[in-house]
């Protein structure tokens, strides 16, 4: 992984060989910039030097209330996501002030210290109202934390595919909206004078306020772009299967477009609401985009992939619609691949038009299906026959 390098104002004279310095705040250069030094898209724009707080182990500690395993958000390769609370008037006391999400990385592994310097480097400076905004950092010995502002709504993974009473389908117009939020944050990150390049765009990594925006989170993989002379970078595969482009992983060649895939396979999951792998699926089905794009291109088979849980109550016309554009996303050439502006803008233009949710037919009272408790016949899929089991928290193995 190509590292960026942040210069960190010292308070002491500790520095690693890595180009990152230990210190009370962050400034200095580094080799990523915008052409206008405050480019926006939308309301958007890259700071010209991080602008983070530091924060101290003892700080987060008792936000987190030493860690303590009620207060884990989320859990991965990289450690654990806690939630905290910081109160500024007394700073020892838990459970008051800004609620706040701390990621406490696994210091054991190289690749850990890789992906908590990308972080820093990259949403240090980078702000969009579609990317989760990073508060600070901390290092201490062999602590590596970083501190993010909290999404009370959790993941879009968590939605899709998460068990329980409390876990309620998303309606159509909130998985548009969704939709819309990230097209915009990975847009940004390409319209930058020196494009970013995400690399593991995913469900898990797309994160929801309380009013449902969507926020992309996670830059550990990210990567500056090629030059104007390239059309790609190379570098060593990894990322995440069912979402991973083809031609990164068959050659290592990195496009901004690579990009382009992972989103159009997200797409696929909020029309189906299944996961973009899954052995539990039957044998020919495990990887989402395999098995469904027949689907996508037919409107006769169309209507037997759209996620049950909708429970018929979707615009035809505009699901349609975006099924065609999750296939242009799915090329298997980059170049024919649409840009991120173009997604965002078919995405809006759909949005725009309005189109109602169809209501479902009402069926009599004295429906079989009804008296069994079960939905009406016209609201089941085959497709979703298991769909409760393809459902069952299985994150996508990592490429590594």
């Amino acid at each position: 992984m190509i590292l960026l390098v942040i210069s960190v104002a010292q308070t002491t004279s500790q520095t690693t060989s890595t180009g990152v310095s230990r210190g009370s705040n962050v400034s200095g250069n580094s080799r990523f910039s915008a052409s206008s030094g405050d480019e926006s898209y939308p309301n958007g724009q890259i700071l010209p030097t991080p602008n983070l707080r530091i924060f101290t182990f003892v700080e987060l500690r008792a936000a987190t209330r030493n860690f303590k395993s009620d207060t884990v958000l989320g859990e991965g390769g990289f450690g654990k996501v806690f939630k905290g609370w910081l109160d500024e008037k007394a700073p020892g006391k838990s459970g008051s002030g800004t609620v706040i999400a701390v990621k406490k990385l696994n210091s054991e592994s190289l690749q850990g210290f890789e992906e908590w310097q990308s972080e820093v480097n990259f949403l240090g400076r980078l702000s969009h109202p579609n990317l989760v905004r990073l508060l600070g950092y901390c290092w201490e010995d062999k602590e590596l934390l970083l501190v993010y502002e909290f999404m009370q709504k959790g993941s879009l993974e968590n939605h899709l595919f998460g068990r329980g009473a409390s876990v309620q389908p998303l309606a159509w117009n909130i998985r548009l909206k969704i939709a819309i939020g990230a097209a915009r944050g990975l847009a940004f990150l390409h319209t930058s004078d020196k494009q970013v390049i995400y690399r593991d765009f995913k469900a898990s990594n797309i994160l929801l306020d309380g009013s449902y925006t969507a926020k992309i989170s996670d830059f550990g993989l990210a990567k500056l772009g090629p030059s104007a002379s390239q059309s790609h970078v190379t570098t060593r595969v990894m990322g995440t299967y069912g979402y991973a482009a083809p031609e990164y992983v068959a050659t290592g060649h990195l496009y901004v477009k690579s990009d382009v895939y992972g989103f159009g396979v997200v797409l696929v999951e909020i029309l189906t609401g299944l996961r973009a792998l899954d052995t539990n699926r039957p044998s020919g089905q495990h990887n989402l985009v395999d098995w469904i794009k027949p689907y996508l291109s037919e409107k006769r088979k169309f209507r037997h992939i759209i996620d049950a849980r909708l429970q018929g109550q979707y615009p035809y016309k505009a699901a349609y619609q975006i099924a065609q554009l999750s296939l242009k996303c799915l090329e298997a050439e980059p170049k024919h691949r649409p840009s991120m502006r173009e997604v965002v803008e078919t995405l809006e233009r759909l949005q725009a038009s309005d189109q109602k949710p169809k209501q479902p037919r009402v069926r009599p009272t004295h429906s079989m299906a009804h008296r069994q408790g079960q939905q009406p016949l016209h609201h089941r899929s085959p497709l979703h026959t298991n769909l409760d089991r393809n459902r069952g928290y299985q994150h996508s193995p990592r490429v590594r």
